[in-house]
């Protein structure tokens, strides 16, 4: 089981970020990384370019650092509020799971890009009442996100805050009278 040492060229989950060296299969090195571009050999000349690439992996970083400080800010005003329904016991039906979230947080913010797996969720949220959530953008940068839960209003309650309404602003007038 032979190793060789490259040099990558992007970030590869797996294996490392851009400009590192690492040691891989000589196999997967020679027929998948090396020829997609992936990596480079490591040898004198290909040495000599790291310098270029760790340059170009601190640019790049440094951009994405401030894009995710800049989506953090939007994010940690939003406020969203979701609606579950509930039994006469008060108990909620269902749960704000963190897709639900996501969601919603890219109807409010359409112009972010939101990574897949950014919101940070145990379980689905089945309590009313307000929530922190977190949304990690980078690995330095978390958002705090404020999610309330309240409870679906029946039409009962709906036809009775609209009669409250409709009676203050009856008073109101009267009283203006």
């Amino acid at each position: 089981m032979a190793n060789s040492e490259v040099i990558l060229t992007e970030n590869i989950e797996s294996l490392g970020a851009e400009a590192d060296i690492v040691s891989v299969r000589r196999g997967y090195a020679r027929n998948f990384l090396i020829p997609k571009g992936k990596a480079l050999e490591v040898t004198p000349s290909s040495l000599r370019k790291i310098n270029h690439l760790k340059a170009k992996r601190a640019e790049r970083e440094a951009r994405e650092l401030s894009l995710a400080e800049e989506i953090a800010g939007k994010i940690s005003k939003l406020k969203l509020s979701f609606e579950l329904g509930t039994g006469e016991s008060g108990k909620a039906f269902g749960s704000v799971t963190a897709k639900d979230i996501t969601n919603k947080i890219l109807s409010e913010l359409p112009s972010i890009n939101l990574p897949k797996h950014a919101l940070i969720l145990e379980r689905s949220i089945k309590e009313m009442g307000d929530h922190k959530v977190e949304v990690k953008l980078h690995p330095d940068v978390v958002a705090q996100l404020v999610i309330s839960v309240k409870p679906i209003k029946t039409d009962d309650e709906k036809q009775d805050s609209s009669t409250e309404s409709a009676s203050k602003k009856s008073r109101k007038k009267s009283s203006e009278s």
